[in-house]
């Protein structure tokens, strides 16, 4: 427990300033900004920009649904959403009267890993634009009719996502390949995790984890590191750390072999997910396992999967493959529509081709055309302030270190056609997937890996 002497003290201590000193021509691109820790413990990253009169602020903070708990699925996103929705100085009309009239942007919420709080302010109100972002984040006071309004608009919400099928199907595949952890949800949580969230709950889960030794907080743009020190440690610098409860999870369920699932929904498409657990964004395979995606679905028109099921086939207009990696494994999913009764011939290409990236070395040109995007589109993730701060804390947040763009070139550079093969064989699995088709079920085509799932149904049905 922090007493009130120890943290005085602690502000007259000095900071810890660790400043990563600009590479050789030679070497690339200069490191992103700088480092520096706090007495408090929050970590603040700074990169002076002074291309427009701009000042872009970004807070991480580790409570993203990872921490939702069982039943309350949705607390994290709604706790972020919340904090400019009162505080102990302002209304959640004042706080957005105050940002209209800076003409800034404050937003927050959460994610799966984290939770974010983002600042656009013009330079000369820079110091007006922190202080309201501060009192957001330290002092909130989560108004229970502004709970209450939140919950109405995110059970909406839910309410759109059944006139989806790729949102239902999504939905369903995270379900299995989840099970009770976490990552079986969407940020937003669900509707009877929210309906069971309290106050309570909210406060004590901003008192537990919006702590500054459970953050990270970046400033980019036109302002100087003194200016902005000078800043932050007026507005966070005396924020109090605390405790942060250990996080634990449930294990994943296994998958050991191929698994269907059929939601029945009179429609003339079929909506197709294909696929099993990714990797975590810390596995060193991460790059390899990029380039292989972009290959096989990631690259648009570039990659096998367009090809094969669109451009030769003309099963669909659109179809792809993706991972989202995260602290803890993410999904890797194929996904597409199509008519109902080429979805067993769609199913089978995909098969084929993760086959087929697994048995042989993909060609020169793919793998050269592959780096190429990846490493000439990665200066999009600069060239605006509220990016570049972004893209600091995500590096922070996921132990990449803010060399990461100069090194990030020369890992992709470095992969080769056997890395491609070698990840494709440890981390692709046409022999234990998960298929979720959302569709006519009556109209599927009986074909293997369909076939299951409707004769089970048909079985249930006989049953009853």
């Amino acid at each position: 427990m922090w007493t009130s002497a120890a943290r005085i003290l602690l502000s007259l201590l000095a900071v810890v300033w660790i400043h990563f000193p600009g590479p050789s021509a030679a070497a690339g691109p200069p490191p992103l900004g700088e480092r520096e820790v706090l007495p408090n413990g929050l970590v603040w990253l700074f990169s002076e920009q002074r291309s427009v009169p701009l000042v872009a602020v970004n807070l991480l903070l580790k409570a993203g649904a990872l921490r939702d708990p069982r039943g309350r699925e949705g607390l994290a996103h709604l706790t972020a959403l919340l904090l400019t929705q009162g505080t102990k100085k302002r209304t959640a009309t004042q706080m957005a009267e105050e940002i209209d009239f800076l003409g800034a942007k404050l937003s927050a919420g959460a994610e799966e890993d984290y939770a974010m709080v983002s600042l656009t302010v013009l330079k000369k109100d820079v110091g007006q634009g922190l202080e309201l972002m501060a009192d957001a984040v330290l002092n909130p006071t989560f108004p229970p009719q502004e709970l209450r309004r939140k919950v109405q608009q995110l059970l909406a919400s839910f309410d759109s996502d059944e006139d989806e099928p790729m949102v239902i199907a999504r939905r369903a595949f995270d379900q299995r390949l989840y099970g009770q952890h976490p990552y079986a949800f969407p940020p937003k949580g669900t509707p009877q995790g929210l309906k069971a969230i309290q106050r309570q709950q909210v406060v004590e889960f901003h008192r537990h984890l919006y702590r500054p030794n459970n953050a990270i907080l970046s400033v980019v743009g036109d302002i100087s590191r003194e200016e902005a020190r000078e800043l932050i440690l007026k507005y966070f610098g005396g924020w109090s750390p605390g405790r942060i409860p250990e996080l634990t999870l449930p294990p994943l369920p296994p998958l050991s072999r191929p698994e269907t699932q059929v939601i029945d929904k009179k429609i003339t498409q079929a909506n197709i997910l294909w696929g099993h657990l990714g990797i975590t964004r810390q596995n060193p395979d991460f790059y390899a396992f990029q380039v292989m995606n972009y290959i096989l679905g990631g690259g648009g028109f570039a990659s096998r999967l367009m090809d094969t099921i669109r451009e030769t086939r003309g099963l669909a207009y659109s179809v792809g493959s993706t991972f989202e990696p995260g602290l803890e494994p993410g999904p890797f999913y194929i996904s597409l529509e199509t008519k109902t009764e080429n979805a067993g011939e769609a199913v089978a290409l995909i098969l084929k081709e993760v086959e087929r990236l697994r048995a042989e070395p993909v060609s020169d040109t793919e793998l050269a055309d592959a780096k190429s995007y990846l490493i000439g589109s990665f200066p999009r993730r600069l060239d605006a302030t509220g990016k570049r701060a972004a893209l600091m804390a995500y590096v922070e947040f996921y132990g990449l270190g803010l060399d990461y763009p100069g090194r990030y070139a020369e890992i992709i550079q470095g992969v080769t056609a056997a890395d491609v093969l070698r990840v494709a064989q440890q981390y692709l699995h046409p022999e234990r997937y998960l298929l979720v088709v959302a569709g006519d079920r009556n109209r599927l085509p009986r074909l293997p890996g369909l076939v299951a799932a409707q004769e089970e149904k048909e079985k249930d049905d006989a049953e009853n």
